[in-house]
């Protein structure tokens, strides 16, 4: 295999940087700083004040401890919420949150845990190598490539957590966003039943809120009409803005036409194997493994500083209209 062809960069960007103290700070290209002064409002000036603000308050914060203050870590919540930092405050504490609730899933986060790199291997779910013409990585998963006979929820929910971690290490990430391709060929009532449906609301209901990604776009395609109930009962946990950057696609040639070929892997209309882009993503994770290992030492001690969307309650409160329809959505499913 060769892993020299492909350089993760922008198809659309020169290798000029930007001047002065703009790419020491940022460690991007100028084509992506651009993107963060005309989408996020980010200069230098609003970078180092924000980042201070955000400093100063977790140093105050008793309700958390051991929390990552380096610049990159901080500014993966400033750049979702596009550098308002009482907003950014409210995602670390529903982060860390999101951490604990679901340590039953998402604990040991190391790719190299066996369940999990196995389920890698098979391509159930990585990023492309290639950027699309946005400067966006593109993050591909395969359905079928789970086999639940062998795997659980926690396999799932870790490497899908691994992967968003290791991704959002990378600046130029946080600033483009990211987009979620799924391939929902040959799913079964097997692939949902593993999941209790109290995590898989919690999960589709806090994970907008609480992981900090920009996700500009999600395109699903070959989805059977039974898994379509189940997409329907998800869209009720998420924003007005997220329900509208979802696609859904009858086929293959459908999906192609919506995203370039050239960022999706041979077996979904592109050019390079699947197999060669798990293997140029397992660098990029052993790379950052020991940071996103580091994270787990990372505690929320108390979530009275969680402040739902309403203003009102905190987010660990599921009993919603939400969950009557992800639960007859499973029910549903179950039975057809």
């Amino acid at each position: 295999m060769t892993t020299t062809r492909v350089i993760l960069n922008f198809p659309w960007t020169s290798s000029e940087k930007l001047k002065g103290d703009y790419f020491q700070d940022t460690g991007v290209t100028d084509a992506v700083m651009k993107i963060a002064r005309k989408e996020l409002r980010e200069d230098k000036t609003i970078r180092e004040q924000s980042l201070e603000q955000l400093r100063e308050w977790l140093q105050k914060n008793g309700d958390v401890e051991c929390v990552r203050t380096d610049d990159l870590f901080l500014l993966r919540f400033l750049r979702t919420k596009k550098f308002s930092v009482p907003m950014a405050q409210q995602m670390i504490l529903k982060y860390l949150n999101f951490r604990k609730v679901f340590t039953h899933l998402i604990h040991t986060l190391d790719f190299m845990s066996p369940s999990v790199l196995k389920l890698l291997d098979g391509g159930y779910i990585f990023p492309s190598p290639i950027r699309d013409k946005h400067g966006r990585r593109i993050i591909v998963g395969f359905a079928n490539h789970f086999n639940p006979a062998e795997h659980n929820s926690s396999d799932m929910a870790r490497l899908h957590f691994i992967t968003y971690e290791t991704l959002i290490e990378d600046p130029a990430n946080q600033i483009c966003g990211l987009v979620h391709i799924g391939d929902f060929k040959g799913i079964s009532t097997a692939h949902v039943a593993c999941w209790n449906p109290t995590d898989f609301l919690r999960m589709m209901k806090w994970g907008e809120q609480s992981i900090p990604m920009r996700n500009k776009e999600v395109h699903l395609v070959n989805v059977p009409s039974t898994v379509k109930y189940i997409i329907e009962g998800a869209k009720s946990m998420v924003s007005k803005k997220m329900k509208e950057r979802l696609q859904v696609h009858v086929t293959v040639p459908d999906l192609c036409r919506k995203v370039d070929p050239a960022c999706l892997p041979k077996e979904l209309g592109g050019t390079m194997p699947m197999a060669e882009m798990i293997e140029l993503w397992k660098m990029e994770l052993a790379a950052k493994r020991n940071l996103v290992l580091s994270s787990a030492n990372m505690r929320i001690l108390s979530d009275r500083g969680i402040i739902s969307r309403n203003g009102t309650d905190r987010n660990n409160n599921s009993n919603s209209l939400g969950m009557e329809t992800i639960t007859g959505s499973f029910r549903k499913l179950e039975v057809d």
